[in-house]
């Protein structure tokens, strides 16, 4: 009986442990990738290019599923770079960056999971000072840092996007001076917008001169015309429809005939 009851025990136990082995084995047939990640499957050092999309996946239970982020990141540095005049420039900037996911099986293969401290930091270090050594400081300073970012942004992507990882913006989050440097800049800009505020005002007047002077043209212009068709012959006709006008009125008058310069009558005087 004894024998009986060890016999069932020990098939209990077998039958236990089949059943785990068999749950652990359906529980490594699925994996769950996560939005906004991928799967890279990795069997005894075999390594497919296509990689698992997010959702519940098929896998193999002897493989490994190593999971990466597609999502946009952030990197941020603070650096110190140098400027065409040779200065040293606090600079503070960001990399918004997200691996390619039809690349990311690559990246595992040939950089591994810490893709963005191998290739991706040093890259953008490195460029960096290289794209700030060909800029003036003032340009740190003014509107041409978003030239300087974009030209950044252009020459790391050319860098490290054919490794896998794709490149969205390089923003310059904050300059740091010399205060002196600064005010000089300052200065400078200042003086700049006032001689452009004087080279408007200049053109402006030089406008107004120019409008007087065709005004004056056409009064000058006016005034000539009129006294061309003033000739004696239009003089005469006038004052004999005058004349006329004042002969016809029934005002008292006195009349001297031919004693105008012209031998028009003189009418001298009159009363109603």
């Amino acid at each position: 009986m004894d024998q009986y009851r060890s016999t069932l025990s020990r098939r209990s136990l077998a039958g236990i442990g089949i059943g785990i082995v068999i749950l652990i084995v359906a529980f490594r047939t699925f994996t769950v990738i996560p939005a906004g990640h991928v799967g890279v499957v990795d069997l005894f050092g075999r390594v497919p290019s296509m990689t698992l999309k997010p959702g519940i996946n098929f896998r193999n239970p002897l493989a490994n599923i190593h999971k990466f982020s597609v999502k946009t990141q952030e990197m941020k540095e603070v650096m110190t770079v140098p400027s065409k005049e040779g200065l040293s420039v606090q600079l503070e900037v960001s990399v918004l960056f997200h691996l390619d996911p039809d690349k990311t099986a690559e990246v595992y293969k040939s950089i591994g999971p810490d893709y963005k401290g191998i290739i991706l930091e040093p890259n953008f270090r490195s460029i960096t000072r290289g794209v700030t050594a060909t800029y003036d400081a003032r340009a740190l300073y003014t509107s041409e840092r978003e030239q300087l970012a974009q030209q950044i942004q252009v020459l790391l992507e050319a860098t490290v996007g054919p490794r896998g990882i794709a490149i969205e913006a390089t923003p310059l989050r904050q300059v740091g001076l010399p205060p002196k440097l600064t005010a000089a800049i300052e200065e400078k800009l200042q003086a700049e917008q006032e001689s452009q505020r004087m080279e408007f005002v200049l053109r402006k007047e030089g406008f107004e001169a120019d409008r007087k002077r065709i005004e004056a043209r056409g009064i000058a212009d006016f005034q000539k015309i009129v006294s061309e068709g003033l000739t004696p012959q239009f003089l005469r006709w006038k004052g004999i429809e005058a004349t006329e006008k004042l002969a016809a009125s029934p005002n008292a008058k006195t009349v001297v005939i031919g004693s105008g310069k012209d031998g028009l009558p003189l009418i001298l005087g009159g009363s109603n």
